[in-house]
């Protein structure tokens, strides 16, 4: 699945040794706005090292974010799981038109004024969740 949207917070990096395998882990989360007539927000992780310096997510960047949607229950409660594994920057480029079919008209884009961050403090590490 894919969204394009605005990164309007970002969440503290987490991390920790895995249980089970004994490796090293890195997870960062952030939130996206899809524009549209009610603006939609989604919070979706970046999972690993490599993708958090890959994707190099700054707030105020557009960006088409795909990810993979999963569930996982915990203590009779169910959690949904949001993770990115690939980030496009930049809007997508509409559709070419068919051959011979006139162009369309582009109408002058108003100038929209930046709103600002929101500032965001990460829950405090005695939440019980194993996430």
């Amino acid at each position: 699945m894919e969204l394009t949207g605005k990164i309007i917070a970002e969440f503290n990096e987490r991390g920790g040794v895995s249980n089970r395998t004994g490796n090293e882990w890195k997870a960062k989360s952030y939130v996206l706005e899809v524009p549209g007539d009610y603006p939609r927000k989604m919070v979706f992780d970046v999972f690993g090292v490599d993708r958090l310096q890959a994707f190099n997510i700054q707030i105020g960047e557009t960006l088409t974010v795909h990810f993979d949607i999963d569930a996982h229950e915990y203590n009779g409660r169910w959690f949904n799981d949001v993770r990115a594994f690939r980030i496009d920057r930049g809007q997508t480029a509409p559709a070419p038109a068919a051959e011979g079919a006139p162009a369309p008209e582009a109408a002058p884009a108003a100038p929209m004024a930046e709103p600002a961050p929101i500032p965001f403090e990460a829950p405090a590490p005695t939440d019980e969740l194993p996430f």
